[in-house]
């Protein structure tokens, strides 16, 4: 990576910024060693600066009057980032430039049978409506914002990711293992595109598509349902919210959701983010990884590790008003699935029957946040599933 030049303070003239929109996230790099030298500054929910290096430091404490700013100290809070970024520039640190940005972007790539998301300069995912071998439309390659990818590879390389559930597993998916007895969380069934019914819209901040799918049988003869699914993606401060809102309907006949685990809306985290190699599942009650959370009803579950000394993950959220909360399938080896019907399968409850009846509208809303953060200061889920409802009742 190509860092730009310093000038005779040692510090670059042209600060490169990562990200910043209603916060101050920027990043600047000296010479040599870059490592050694680099400034990051983050305005998180608590107003924290995360880390800073000795060169910045100096330039403070060598100023007169400003030698009680301790910006090496991560937990050091601040009331105002504003006053540090003006304060920066009057040490020369920066240029006034950097300062503010706009909100991110939201724009996308069109190729045949996909749509490639990015957010400022970073690709952030890529949907798939044709592939052939996964008989559904699904996401791989969910990035964070810097573009540490969060999802496994896609295909799992061999040596580097764990190989099981390749076709199944591909990143983020909605699917069903019983749907009218119909599979195709197994790939058993088809769920066909079956068109835009709005293009991808890109605006400052957020971009949208929506799209139509077809529900088959198991032999490819019949439909069972059709699904309208409007995707949202909307920069947040410390991360990008899909909102994902889905509705299922027939008009020919009644149609039923099972009971399985293999139901409702599933992640595949990076290798390094599991469990087995250090990573954590936890959810809004407070328990923690595959022992503890499978089968526990919440209104989050957030699946993060660290990754090159940031705190990366996905959190899925279930909207709370849907039918029912949802139980966490979730595995230590990256998996976890946010299931509202599988009562019995999960929980050893009495069997799910979830039945739409002709003509009637299924409902099924979720939020799945992609977070960074310094590795010593996690992002607040709580506040980012807060963010989340109040973003979702307004539409």
């Amino acid at each position: 990576m190509a860092h730009p030049k310093s000038n005779a303070t040692g510090l670059s003239q042209k600060p490169l910024l990562l990200r910043s929109y209603d916060a101050l996230l920027l990043q600047y790099f000296c010479d040599e060693p870059y490592s050694q030298h680099t400034v990051n500054l983050y305005r998180t929910n608590a107003e924290q600066i995360s880390r800073a290096r000795a060169m910045c430091q100096d330039r403070i404490l060598n100023s007169p009057g400003l030698a009680h700013i301790n910006i090496l100290n991560p937990d050091h809070s601040m009331n105002s980032l504003k006053n540090l970024a003006c304060l920066l520039v009057a040490l020369g640190c920066v240029g006034k430039s950097a300062l503010f940005a706009a909100e991110p972007s939201v724009s996308f790539r069109e190729a045949p049978g996909q749509v490639e998301i990015v957010v400022g300069d970073h690709s952030m995912a890529t949907y798939y409506y044709r592939d052939e071998e996964i008989t559904r439309p699904h996401f791989a390659h969910l990035r964070a914002p810097g573009g540490v990818q969060v999802t496994r590879n896609h295909p799992p390389i061999k040596g580097k990711d764990e190989t099981d559930h390749a076709t199944l597993h591909p990143g983020l998916w909605l699917a069903f293992g019983d749907l009218s007895r119909a599979d195709c969380w197994r790939n058993k069934a088809r769920v066909e595109h079956d068109g835009f019914l709005e293009k991808p819209t890109s605006a400052a901040g957020s971009g949208s598509f929506t799209v139509r799918n077809q529900y088959k049988a198991n032999d490819g003869q019949g439909r069972i349902c059709q699904e309208t699914c409007r995707y949202t993606f909307m920069a947040r401060p410390a991360g990008t919210l899909i909102v994902w809102d889905s509705e299922f309907q027939s008009a020919e006949r009644d149609f039923v959701f099972g009971d399985q685990e293999e139901m409702g809306l599933g992640i595949r985290v990076a290798t390094q983010l599991s469990v087995k190699q250090g990573g954590q599942i936890t959810i809004s009650t407070g328990e923690k990884n595959e022992k503890q959370v499978r089968g526990k009803a919440a209104a989050w579950c957030d699946y993060s590790g660290t990754i090159d000394g940031l705190h990366l993950g996905i959190t899925l959220m279930p909207h709370p008003g849907n039918f029912r909360p949802c139980w966490y399938h979730a595995r230590d080896y990256g998996f976890v699935a946010a299931n509202p019907f599988g009562r019995k399968a999960l929980t050893k409850g009495e069997p799910s029957e979830v039945i739409v009846k002709k003509g009637e509208t299924f409902r099924l809303r979720y939020g799945v946040f992609v977070h960074a953060s310094p590795s010593n200061q996690p992002v607040n889920i709580a506040e980012a599933y807060r963010d989340y409802v109040k973003i979702s009742s307004d539409r």
